[in-house]
């Protein structure tokens, strides 16, 4: 396999970017639009999601799971099948859109709330502070490692009252996340078993690029919410 050269990581960078971009694209129209409303179900929405995608874009990679998930189903694992909830009053709701530009090789979620309940509200205020806050001690340190930023991110969790939804929180970009059952590799993971600088060059020659990925949880109430992005690309 050849080297990748300036030219194949500039390109590739582009893709990344510009996956982060449309998914923005899809998730202001999901807003703009009112589809995330009480009274409809998570089912019901992820096919209006998939249908606003393809209007704007055209058509999109198919996925076992759901793009959307609310209340108690935000705390469950991703990977495996949930229930199709009824998004209620005052409820919480995660829009992970990564599936829909999985050729891109990136990932996008964010988290809103239908309601006005100060709880969930703070989450996800929070869900931005904490990734903002882990976007610029990357930014600052060179060689930070996958360790530290890990490290960084629990502690501000644990500072607003979270506890961290999954063991990472982050990835490689085109690194899938461990199914279950199987042993992660480290180095592929912003996790507390990754001792590797971030900004490196991966076994096939590439820049690695990552994706930060933010789960807070309230574990009394059985809410949480996602937050993920590029981390080092905008």
């Amino acid at each position: 396999m050849s080297v990748p050269d300036r030219m194949d990581e500039r390109l590739r960078a582009l893709r990344l970017v510009e996956g982060q971009r449309m998914a923005q694209a899809v998730l202001a129209e999901v807003i703009e639009g009112g589809l995330i409303v009480p009274g409809h179900t998570e089912g019901e929405v992820d096919d209006r999601i998939w249908e606003v995608a393809g209007e704007v874009f055209g058509a999109a990679v198919a996925w076992p799971d759901r793009l959307v998930r609310s209340g108690p189903n935000t705390v469950l694992p991703y990977g495996q099948g949930t229930p199709d909830r009824v998004i209620r009053v005052d409820d919480i709701v995660v829009i992970d859109l990564g599936p829909l530009f999985a050729g891109h090789e990136t990932d996008f979620a964010r988290t809103v709330v239908v309601g006005d309940d100060p709880g969930r509200r703070r989450l996800v205020q929070d869900l931005a502070t904490v990734g903002a806050a882990a976007r610029e001690m990357f930014l600052e340190q060179d060689g930070i490692t996958g360790r530290q930023l890990h490290a960084e991110v629990r502690a501000l969790a644990g500072k607003a009252g979270w506890s961290l939804g999954t063991w990472q929180v982050g990835r490689l970009c085109g690194q899938a996340p461990a199914a279950g059952g199987s042993d992660p590799e480290p180095s592929a993971f912003i996790g507390p078993d990754n001792d590797e600088p971030l900004r490196r060059t991966t076994a096939g020659g590439w820049l690695a690029h990552w994706i930060l990925e933010i789960r807070l949880v309230d574990d009394y109430s059985g809410f949480g919410g996602a937050f993920k992005q590029l981390l080092d690309l905008v």
